[in-house]
């Protein structure tokens, strides 16, 4: 039997963005859809590849393909409030990489929610996977754990 997954504490991720809730992220129930907490971890780690020069959207010939996802709920997050996104590296391929991801309540010491998705990286033209390249290998190796 596989154990329950628990929240984490701020130290196990590497960076860590400030992202603003908005009012439409709301659901009927009072907090967050589900369906923004992907978009949340989603916005972390492009916002992370593309301050660190490792991801052109609009010219790259390298992109990632999300190819699997996954999170688990802890605690409500609510607008308005302020989400601290933790991130780090759990495993990188040769054209693959594991990205883990902590949803903080500002201020809060363990995940409200935590998940993680995997890139594989394709040739932006032909959508075959292709080797990291070398500034997306540097900008990972930052968020890589022990």
């Amino acid at each position: 039997m596989s154990e329950r997954p628990a929240p984490q504490p701020r130290s196990d991720y590497r960076q860590f963005s400030t992202l603003d809730t908005r009012w439409m992220d709301n659901d009927a129930y009072g907090h967050l859809n589900n369906v923004v907490y992907y978009s949340l971890f989603d916005t972390a780690v492009n916002r992370y590849l593309i301050e660190a020069g490792a991801l052109d959207i609009h010219r790259g010939e390298v992109i990632g393909l999300v190819v699997e996802t996954h999170c688990n709920y802890f605690a409500p997050i609510e607008f308005p409030q302020r989400v601290d996104a933790g991130l780090r590296v759990a495993h990188r391929g040769s054209s693959s990489v594991r990205y883990e991801i902590g949803l903080f309540a500002a201020g809060e010491p363990l995940t409200a929610a935590r998940g993680h998705f995997i890139h594989v990286y394709v040739d932006r033209a032909t959508r075959r996977p292709t080797s990291l390249p070398a500034a997306l290998v540097r900008a990972l190796e930052a968020l890589e754990t022990p």
